[in-house]
């Protein structure tokens, strides 16, 4: 059959975990609706003390803040439809939906990935070079990596999109999946995928390893120059202002890492186990991540801490 946009599919079900038992729907439903509300309240809460605090509005906050926005995008692109799955048992959407939700999918994990690796660069040049930080981090550089790191998501996203939505379409509609991506998409095509798969794959390990290696040598680096201060107090609070990064970065690269070698190198998983592993780096660093801002980022917990004591308690800070 030749490529062309002659589909005879009008609409995906979208399955979710195809082994799980109807009479959990609602468990998994309620679990992941939390999941969802409490990335919206956690990454609303950080926004709103971003922008109403003047001490926190700061190259890497603004890269941090980046982070906050693309992770609340990508947790809304992929949760409400499959909680509208097992909440309400529909699990349609409509043809063109699944290749939009396909493009956001792939956009704000491709901006997260890059964002990831500028906080990395901001850190590098905060440590490494503290005297000519400010000279490296202006406005016009932020402003530079601020819209360089959304640009650059768009172009693997947008080739694959226009080169899977004309593949015929004449299988199954069943989307093994909790989202549309390109791989549970294209699958269902009615011809040989691996001329659209292996350029996805290519992409998909250039959008991860190329920051990913961007962010050792960064991190590298700072290990170096740490090691070169002479006081014990100096390691650890340099080591302490990298450590949220450094959580974060884990949560979000590692299990995508051997997510995509494994399927490589030969490690076979059940459809359930290995879809509960993508959800899990899916939706679980966006709630986790603000916890992560607040409970080990210094400057963050001593600002709570104070507006905690002054709301709550009414006794005015002192310092000791």
């Amino acid at each position: 059959m030749s490529v062309g946009n002659i589909s005879f599919i009008k609409d995906f079900v979208i399955v979710g975990f195809p082994g799980l038992q109807p009479h959990y729907y609602g468990l998994v439903s309620a679990l992941l609706f939390f999941v969802y509300v409490f990335t919206l309240v956690g990454n609303a809460l950080f926004f709103m003390l971003f922008v109403t605090t003047k001490s926190l509005q700061k190259p890497v906050y603004y890269f941090i803040i980046n982070l906050v926005v693309c992770d609340v995008l990508f947790s809304t692109t992929t949760l409400p439809k499959i909680i509208s799955r097992y909440w309400f048992q529909d699990g349609t959407i409509s043809f063109l939906g699944c290749f939009v939700q396909m493009f956001f999918v792939h956009y704000f994990g491709s901006v997260c990935s890059v964002i990831l690796a500028v906080i990395a660069i901001d850190r590098y040049a905060a440590i490494c070079y503290p005297l000519q930080y400010h000279s490296i981090m202006t406005n016009q550089n932020v402003l530079i990596l601020f819209f360089g790191s959304w640009i650059l998501g768009l172009l693997g996203p947008v080739a694959m999109v226009i080169r899977a939505y004309p593949l015929p379409y004449c299988a199954e509609n069943t989307i093994i999946h909790c989202y549309c991506d390109h791989v549970s998409i294209t699958t269902l095509a009615c011809i040989d995928r691996s001329l659209y798969s292996i350029p996805a794959l290519i992409y998909a390990f250039a959008i991860l390893l190329v920051p990913f290696a961007v962010i050792i040598f960064s991190y590298c680096s700072i290990f170096l120059a740490v090691m070169q201060i002479s006081g014990t107090q100096g390691k650890m609070k340099t080591f302490s202002t990298c450590s949220p990064q450094l959580i974060i970065i884990a949560l979000f690269f590692l299990p995508r890492l051997f997510n995509y070698l494994s399927g490589n190198i030969g490690i076979k998983f059940s459809t359930d186990l290995r879809l509960v592993i993508i959800m899990m780096y899916s939706v679980l660093p966006p709630m986790i991540n603000p916890l992560i801002y607040c409970l080990r980022t210094e400057e963050v917990k001593k600002l709570l801490s104070r507006q905690f004591q002054k709301k709550h308690i009414g006794i005015p800070l002192r310092s000791i």
